[in-house]
């Protein structure tokens, strides 16, 4: 069994920022990427950013400039540091592990943008 345990979402004001963190714990074979969807009421699920274990990583055009994405492969845990946060940010935010053979999903954190 694997299992993704999302934290570090919250309320945050408008131009503020969040660290979200993903631990994968449980019988991991070898991680291929690591990386942050969300979704957000009557909208489809999308890519935030997702980073391979080599360190390549991806990010939706949306959040370019404002998040970072690290994955510390000794601790099975992905990052996604989240600055300048906007409205339109505000979503349920899930972790994704991408291995040789499986794809896996957290439960979600919410992140929610707000004065």
């Amino acid at each position: 069994q694997v299992q993704l345990v999302e934290s570090g979402g919250g309320l945050v004001q408008p131009g503020g920022s969040l660290r979200l963190s993903c631990v994968a714990s449980g019988r991991i074979s070898s991680i291929y990427d690591m990386g942050w969807y969300r979704q957000a009421p009557g909208k489809q699920r999308e890519l935030v950013a997702s980073i391979t274990s080599g360190g390549s990583a991806k990010f939706a055009n949306s959040v370019k400039g404002r998040f970072a994405i690290s994955l510390d492969n000794a601790k099975n845990t992905v990052y996604l540091q989240m600055n300048s946060l906007k409205p339109e940010d505000a979503a349920v935010y899930l972790c994704n592990l991408l291995t040789t053979y499986s794809n896996y999903w957290g439960q979600g954190t919410q992140v929610t943008v707000s004065s």
